[in-house]
This record gives C-alpha cells, structure tokens and sequence, in this order.
C-alpha cells in the first residue's frame, strides 16, 4: 500500500532553528501509521530517534488511537531491533510493489505496537 502524503502530518524535532528530525504521521481509523522516521545523520546517536518515537505515540494516543504501525523494508535489518526495544513487534510481511524500483531483493516487514497500555495509564 502506498501512502498519500497530503492526506498525513509530519511532526518536525527542531533544536537551535533547525530541524534534526520527522516522522510521517496517517490516521486510519483507530490505529496510526508512522513512516519516514529521519534524523539528521550528523545528529544520530543522543537518543533523538526515541524521543520523535515518544512524541509521535503520544500524538497517536491524544488522536484515539489503539495502536501504531508502521513498516522498514527486509535488507533495512538495522532498524528493526530500535523498533523492537521501543515495544514494536513484527505482525507481517508484504511484497514491495513492482513499480517501486529496488537495488536488491527486498519485501516490507510490518510491525505493531498497543498503545491501550499509554492510555490506561494516563
């Protein structure tokens, strides 16, 4: 499935006047689909990454939404473990579309996260 970008919202993370991160933010019923997660490389590594993460779940979560999902791509195996300790699980996979031109054999990884629990405990 492709996304629409005029239809979702990019959250912008700006330090000093300018901007070091986004995330790209739909709502599709009750549940939030996240992608283009970006840091600015040069600012990679002081947990940037994670804050956006937070600050988009509790975007989602003021928005009505049960929970968050959002997909990497199979040779991106790097990222899938930062997602994971963010409480992400792997719910499925799916062919990348044929118009989309690839380097190297790739397919897209689903995952998932609750965010009942985020809400519970407000």
């Amino acid at each position: 499935m492709l996304h629409n970008l005029r239809v979702g919202q990019f959250l912008l993370l700006e330090e000093s006047n300018s901007i070091v991160g986004c995330v790209y933010l739909e709502k599709k019923s009750d549940r939030m689909y996240l992608g283009l997660l970006s840091i600015d490389p040069k600012q990679q590594g002081r947990g940037l990454g994670r804050k956006l993460m937070t600050t988009a779940e509790e975007f989602a979560t003021n928005a009505g939404c049960i929970s968050m999902d959002l997909r990497t791509i199979s040779p991106r195996e790097d990222i899938q473990p930062f997602y994971a300790r963010l409480g992400y699980s792997v719910t499925g996979m799916s062919p990348i579309p044929q118009e989309i031109p690839m380097v190297v054999p790739a397919h897209f990884v689903h995952m998932s996260k609750s965010l009942l629990k985020a809400q519970g405990a407000q």
